[in-house]
């Protein structure tokens, strides 16, 4: 049975459809890039657990109570249980282990296991996955979503690599649960040369594409 935390994240999830996803060597570059696509409007965010300090992250900003924030990269049930105590309400990783995928219905998060093929997607599912990552990109991008959802309506698809500001309401249309958004949201150059607002302007058109795909929905 699902808690009320989870449903209550799956709902956010189910509303908000964009993550943005940070991943970087500098823990005050993710901070600053991360509240530059919040001011954008983007309100999922998830920190990898490969950034320097990313619990003191995901802790600082599930503070706001505006925000749904996720931990990725997740590959333990002890990551998984030391991102939940931050705050972290979704977990995500790059593969399907059992063990965290139970980890996570035990701490009532949702849980968002990596898979690329149909039978990695089906037995995600089957584990008891809320919804399914497809890593890494598949060369067909929307067209692969729509030919694994014809036999399998079922699955609840959420890709991370793949999805751009430019294309992510044709997943959407492909009956994708939401996507995240990595580089095509946090281009390097602009990491690099701190172009806070530059990612900031790209979270907005991000925000403006959904509101008009809502509103055509």
């Amino acid at each position: 049975m699902t808690g009320l935390r989870k449903s209550s994240t799956l709902g956010a999830i189910e509303h908000h459809r964009v993550s943005a996803i940070i991943r970087t060597s500098d823990r005050d570059l993710a901070a600053n890039a991360m509240a530059a696509a919040v001011d954008g409007g983007i309100r999922l965010v998830e920190f990898t657990m490969t950034t320097p300090d990313a619990l003191g992250l995901i802790e600082e900003f599930a503070g706001r109570p505006d925000l749904t924030v996720g931990a990725g990269t997740v590959m333990t049930r002890a990551m998984a249980r030391e991102a939940v105590a931050a705050g972290a309400a979704f977990l995500v990783s790059p593969i399907c282990d059992p063990e965290v995928v139970a980890e996570a219905a035990k701490l009532d998060v949702v849980s968002i296991p990596g898979a690329q093929t149909p039978t990695e997607m089906e037995t995600a599912h089957r584990c008891g996955a809320d919804l399914v990552k497809v890593f890494p990109a598949p060369a067909g991008g929307v067209d692969f979503i729509r030919a694994i959802r014809g036999p399998l309506p079922h699955l609840r698809i959420f890709p991370t690599a793949g999805p751009t500001p430019d294309n992510f309401t044709e997943y959407l249309d492909a009956g994708c649960v939401g996507v995240g958004l990595v580089r095509s949201l946090f281009e390097p150059d602009d990491l690099s040369a701190r172009h806070f607002h530059a990612i900031r302007d790209r979270a907005a058109l991000v925000a403006e594409r959904l509101a008009a795909w809502r509103k055509d929905a």
